[in-house]
């Protein structure tokens, strides 16, 4: 029996593409969610955007025939429009005239109809009131992944003493194990010594190689650990294009990122601007309403970066031409930091882009950052999985994960987990206890 499923306005807001995703099956979107797409649809930022594409979409079918009852998709699927007016009565403890209770009508009027109903929706409330009604209910689920398993980028194996002894001398390694472009590997003696090496797969020669970056400290900024280490060798190799670095707060991800930004830009002049910026939570939202001009209104939301580029400058040490420094570099263009409201519409060309929290971003959003990008462009993404604010999203759902599971097995991607904090003890224990 094929199964029907109902869509709830957040499915399509956050994957316009979602009608298509459940194959041969039959897809019912009801007439509140349509509602509700129209109001979305003269936003200016993503959901907004989203909300025109999936309506777009509607009217494109409509052409081929009525939605009202059912035009056939991609897949031997259906997608049909169910009226408001073929709902079923909910219990008195659920107000009649709520959006949400209207859409959850419809699916329990076609269950009750004999339909095997399974309503899609992001919000976990609803889910939970779906779930009461005795209509099965699921998230959706296309762009999932299993945080659990998630790619960490770099591995510890244990070998004898002379392979490494070989590795050096021949300034390459084959082992049997698999391993993923640009993946990390420190080589440890197994036996317990203090020999070990750095190393990062190699597609072209099919072999560990040493890390080309090792002794290197941008702008003056050195790394603390292994996964620091690995994370400084893919942001400052020319070759690889797209970088990830999650983990847990205080890991360094953002600093590091900034620091081998500036020394591609400024010192180095590879690329020809460091180009910096953030979600503005939720997605998109209008900043419009705070004073001043725009880079007056977007330091409310970019602390995090300002703090670590004064550290970097070494403001600190009571230089007060350490300020002036950067409000050149930002009058100069050298660096620019936005929001990724103004980013749709943009080519982005021989630059060092870092989108930091990524993990805000839903994969749709990921998809439209990438591809800004223009030739010779480097994007670095940085996130913790477990510190989201988009309501729905989670650590399996969003933007970041995506692309990590994605891209693994790319020769111009690169990514670290990181799982220790050396921002301070205190920093530390509260990742770890809270």
């Amino acid at each position: 029996m094929k199964k029907t499923f109902v869509l709830d306005t957040n499915v399509l807001l956050h994957d316009p593409d979602a009608i298509y995703s459940f194959k041969d099956n039959k897809v019912v979107i009801p007439m509140t969610v349509v509602e509700e797409l129209d109001s979305f649809k003269k936003l200016n930022d993503e959901r907004g955007r989203s909300a025109r594409l999936i309506v777009r979409t509607l009217d494109s079918l409509r052409m081929i025939g009525k939605l009202s009852d059912g035009v056939v998709i991609k897949d031997g699927g259906v997608l049909k429009i169910e009226m408001n007016g073929g709902h079923t009565d909910l219990p008195s403890d659920f107000e009649g005239q709520k959006s949400d209770n209207q859409i959850l009508s419809i699916a329990l009027g076609l269950k009750n109809k004999g339909d095997k109903v399974i309503f899609i929706t992001k919000d976990v409330n609803l889910r939970i009131k779906s779930e009461i009604l005795g209509i099965a209910t699921q998230d959706y689920e296309k762009s999932k992944v299993k945080i659990d398993e998630l790619y960490s980028g770099w591995k510890e194996i244990r070998v004898p003493a002379d392979k490494i002894d070989k590795f050096y001398k021949d300034g390459k390694i084959s082992l049997k194990q698999s391993f993923y472009p640009n993946e990390c590997v420190a080589l440890k003696d197994e036996a317990g010594s203090s020999k070990s090496a750095l190393t990062k797969y190699s597609a072209q020669h099919k072999a560990l190689t040493p890390i080309f970056h090792k002794d290197s400290f941008p702008w003056g900024l050195k790394p603390l650990n292994i996964e620091q280490k690995f994370a400084m060798e893919l942001l400052l190799c020319n070759e690889i294009s797209l970088v990830t670095l999650v983990g847990l707060p205080g890991a360094g991800k953002t600093i590091l990122a900034l620091a081998c930004g500036l020394q591609k830009t400024i010192e180095e002049r590879y690329y020809r601007k460091l180009y910096i910026a953030r979600p503005i939570i939720p997605m998109g939202r209008d900043i419009g309403f705070l004073p001043g001009t725009k880079e007056e209104k977007l330091g409310a939301w970019m602390g995090a970066i300002n703090d670590n580029l004064e550290f970097l400058m070494d403001k600190g040490h009571g230089d007060v031409r350490i300020e002036e420094k950067i409000d050149y570099l930002f009058s100069s263009g050298q660096i620019e930091v936005d929001s990724l409201t103004y980013i749709r519409g943009r080519s982005l060309p021989q630059q060092y882009i870092i989108i930091d929290d990524a993990q805000n971003l839903t994969p749709h959003e990921i998809k439209t950052i990438a591809s800004r990008a223009g030739s010779g462009t480097k994007i670095v993404l940085t996130g913790d999985p477990y510190q989201i604010d988009n309501p729905y999203l989670d650590a399996s759902s969003n933007g970041l994960t995506y692309l990590v599971e994605r891209f693994k097995g790319q020769e111009l991607f690169g990514h670290i987990t990181f799982s220790k904090s050396e921002r301070s003890a205190l920093a530390a224990l509260a990742s770890e206890l809270l």
